[in-house]
């Protein structure tokens, strides 16, 4: 006999399999056709849902951009923390850096829907602060991961503490990443974004700095 309790958790868990196909989904769509070309009925065709079934879980297509973009930042940011956090006490900027980039460079999926909602979140205040504690979320990791490290050479004077590395290394992935918009080349990407964050956590008189 299946008890109230019993058939409750299993709701439960069907409508979080229902919410995460969803959000599977309508990433694909996202990123195919960019969020402002998409509608609801474009979202249930690709999960194979009915609109019965978006409406139980969401409000608005916003509502699902919205809990698509923090999820997917949630991710990344957690990727970026457990990259840094390999090596110990000790920091090997180079070992970090292809980590990192291998995280951050890895999918131009992401690129494309992170791209949409910046626009979005540029045009609506009241979302932008997502986008803004996305982006701290990563500049914290950077900056905490720099302060903690032991024997790590000296930053270069022009930026003045860990907290203007990390501002640093943010603006070197915005910049990289729009190129890599355009061209598609997410190799040459990956390497322009590691010499930049090499250059950018070491100083000329650091070792790690030094070829030979």
């Amino acid at each position: 006999m299946v008890t109230e309790e019993k058939a409750e958790r299993r709701v439960t868990r069907r409508r979080v399999r229902t919410r995460a196909n969803l959000l599977d989904a309508a990433f694909a769509v996202f990123a195919a056709k960019g969020f402002g070309r998409v509608s609801i009925e474009e979202v249930c065709e690709a999960a194979g849902y009915s609109r019965g079934a978006f409406y139980s879980n969401f409000d608005s297509l916003d509502e699902l951009f919205f809990a698509l973009y923090r999820e997917r930042a949630d991710l990344i940011a957690e990727q970026v923390s457990g990259a840094l956090a390999q090596d110990g006490p000790d920091l090997d900027v180079p070992a970090a850096v292809d980590r990192v980039t291998e995280v951050l460079l890895l999918d131009l999926d992401w690129l494309l829907v992170k791209t949409d909602f910046l626009v979005y979140a540029a045009r609506a205040p009241h979302v932008a602060g997502t986008l803004l504690e996305h982006r701290a979320r990563l500049r914290r990791a950077i900056a905490e991961r720099l302060a903690r490290a032991r024997g790590f050479g000296a930053l270069p004077a022009v930026l003045g503490d860990v907290d203007g590395a990390a501002h640093a290394v943010v603006a070197a992935y915005d910049g990289v990443t729009t190129q890599l918009l355009l061209d598609r080349d997410v190799e040459a990407a990956r390497t322009w974004l590691k010499q930049l964050l090499t250059a950018l956590l070491t100083d000329g008189s650091s070792p790690q700095s030094d070829p030979h």
